[in-house]
């Protein structure tokens, strides 16, 4: 008798890292494994990544890739869903991949790829809200900055399905440089990058912080994490950098609400999920300044309790939707 094949694996790709999650129908994790992406090497060693990072999430459960369904993965960057090609991803230095056909060949299972703003959204929407907001904006703080829209209850693409590019709204003309070459972009001013390069830069000017004594004086293994600790502990640059960033944020919710008026608004992502306690109250707070009067009223602004997860559950709610 054939096995059952009716588990999914949901993949989160990102500049840093690749994390795997395996899950059942209902959506269960049963088990996932982390490694790092080092883009670095080239495509090809990042995909040789990804298929490994899939097989050892597999087998940590005790299972092998037989009894999987398909695989969903969220990508950094502009994305077609149709022909899962990654068309650009600044922070891979990527261009036109097949990144599907390259995984289906190394794995011989269904792939699909999406955008991983767009897969987090995915996830919140139906693993966490289940489905109920009408208009969904999703806002994701990690290296870089993801969105996702699902409006009318649909995951919203666009004409060229790279809809919901928030990271990339310029919110600061003539700002600090982006890695898509711009200047200025919510995700220049606001990423995990760009708070990191701003406490670096601060510090090279004699600005001191507890940060140098937990870490070093390069400041090199830094994590988000950190920064909670170094509020904590009363550090005033850390704190006044992060408020920046949590205010830049405010501003990007507030375009978002005159642009769209969604019913709910979710911020995640690595940076919300060590962060929340600092961020979210300044956050919630600028966006009702800067959003035009009365707009805003009864719109819920929420971080997401799926945390650092949401890409591989959103990843998992693919696979399950398009193996229907």
């Amino acid at each position: 008798m054939a096995e059952a094949k009716e588990h999914f694996v949901g993949v989160d790709l990102g500049g840093t890292k690749i994390l795997a999650g395996v899950f059942t129908p209902q959506l269960k994790c049963l088990g996932k494994t982390k490694i790092s992406t080092k883009p670095q090497r080239g495509p090809e060693a990042v995909v040789e990544r990804i298929a490994r990072c899939i097989e050892d999430a597999v087998d940590e459960c005790d299972l092998d890739l037989k009894k999987v369904k398909g695989i969903g993965l969220g990508a950094p960057g502009a994305v077609d869903p149709e022909s899962g090609k990654v068309i650009f991803a600044p922070n891979l230095a990527w261009e036109d991949l097949p990144l599907k056909k390259e995984l289906e060949k190394q794995l011989d299972l269904p792939v699909f790829v999406e955008n991983d703003g767009n897969i987090c959204t995915l996830g919140v929407y139906e693993a966490e809200l289940h489905s109920k907001p009408r208009d969904l904006v999703g806002v994701f703080l990690g290296t870089g900055i993801g969105g996702g829209l699902i409006l009318n209850g649909r995951l919203h693409s666009g004409f060229n399905r790279t809809a919901g590019e928030i990271g990339h709204m310029i919110i600061e003309v003539g700002g600090p440089k982006c890695s898509c070459g711009n200047r200025g972009c919510f995700e220049a001013v606001a990423g995990r990058q760009a708070i990191f390069q701003k406490i670096q830069t601060a510090v090279k000017a004699g600005q001191k912080t507890i940060l140098t004594e937990m870490l070093d004086d390069e400041l090199t293994d830094m994590r988000s994490g950190d920064l909670r600790k170094a509020i904590r502990r009363g550090d005033k640059l850390v704190e006044r950098i992060v408020e920046e960033a949590a205010e830049y944020t405010g501003i990007a919710v507030a375009n978002l609400i005159n642009l769209l008026n969604p019913d709910t608004i979710v911020l995640g992502g690595g940076i919300i999920d060590a962060l929340e306690d600092e961020m979210m109250a300044i956050i919630v707070e600028t966006a009702h300044d800067y959003a035009l009067g009365g707009t805003s009223k009864g719109i819920e602004i929420i971080a997401s309790k799926l945390g650092d997860d949401a890409g591989i559950v959103g990843s998992a709610v693919l696979a399950r939707r398009e193996t229907k």
